[in-house]
């Protein structure tokens, strides 16, 4: 049964991934930038919800909801004062930026909340699965952490090819000028593309620290650029391929950590990206985009 359990892990794992990847891949596959303070906005939804569950008394179900809101409302605000009075500049001024905010985030958690890890009670109080006559356990959190990544992948997917502002972002990331004279308002368009992609970072962070429940100032900064890779893997700017690169990621991670050792575990998933990228560039699902020069 171990076997079955190392898998059932690294789907739960690479679901997470997934999710945190699925926000990077949508403000790349629009806005055409690398946001590396993601994995920031993970850990500040992490401890929105700790809050809202320890201090306030709230149920787990409206503190994680708090949690999305209060994500959605700090991604807008970072994109509107960071990122939009930079729409024209070259795209290492950018990066630097986002690098910039990455640091402000994880130090104001850290006069805010402290350096002491935060015990996170897991957002389900239910009783573990057992089958087989308890030879293999199923967390609840691991169901829910799946069905989440399932559900929101699908819900992106229609999102984007169905409602007019899904067709405004995918107009906005083929060509800005021409969205833009199609009477498409670019700056509303790629605000809500970080607004989605910090709210998908709450819920990844609220998940996330209920299956590893410890909270820190630097929690979300190791996943986020796991879930980078992920994207890159699966091809970023590809909803689905971020989904893929995730499950992909977190079954390996699992996996490395079981048969060979915690500590190669990391540098084998980083190897993993180095063999995918010499194989196909654009990523698994990703497409090769040719410009003339």
């Amino acid at each position: 049964m171990g076997f079955i359990t190392n898998m059932i892990n690294g789907i739960s794992l690479g679901s997470v991934y997934a999710i945190i990847a699925l926000g990077y891949t949508m403000v790349y596959g629009i806005a055409k930038m690398l946001n590396f303070a993601h994995g920031d906005v993970i850990m500040v939804g992490g401890y929105i919800c700790f809050i809202a569950m320890n201090n306030l008394g709230l149920p787990p179900v409206v503190a994680v909801l708090l949690s999305i809101v209060g994500c959605t409302c700090l991604g807008i605000v970072v994109e509107r004062l960071a990122y939009k009075p930079l729409r024209e500049a070259p795209s290492l001024a950018v990066l630097i930026t986002a690098i910039g905010v990455s640091y402000f985030l994880q130090n104001t958690a850290l006069l805010v909340w402290g350096a002491d890890p935060k015990a996170f009670r897991s957002i389900l109080d239910l009783p573990s699965i057992k089958l087989f006559n308890g030879q293999l356990t199923v967390s609840p959190i691991s169901l829910v952490t799946v069905a989440a990544c399932v559900a929101i992948m699908v819900g992106l997917t229609l999102f984007t090819t169905r409602t007019k502002m899904g067709k405004a972002m995918r107009a906005c990331s083929e060509d800005k000028g021409a969205a833009q004279l199609m009477g498409i308002n670019v700056n509303t368009t790629i605000s809500m593309v970080f607004a989605i992609g910090s709210g998908l970072a709450a819920i990844a962070g609220v998940l996330l620290c209920s299956t590893y429940p410890t909270l820190m100032p630097t929690t979300g900064s190791l996943p986020g650029i796991k879930a980078f890779t992920a994207a890159v893997i699966g091809g970023i700017g590809s909803i689905p391929g971020a989904a893929l690169g995730g499950v992909l990621l977190g079954i390996i991670e699992i996996f490395a950590k079981a048969y060979i050792g915690t500590q190669l575990a990391d540098a084998i998933v980083f190897a993993v990206l180095i063999v995918v990228l010499l194989i196909r560039p654009a990523g698994l699902l990703g497409k090769e985009i040719h410009e003339k020069v």
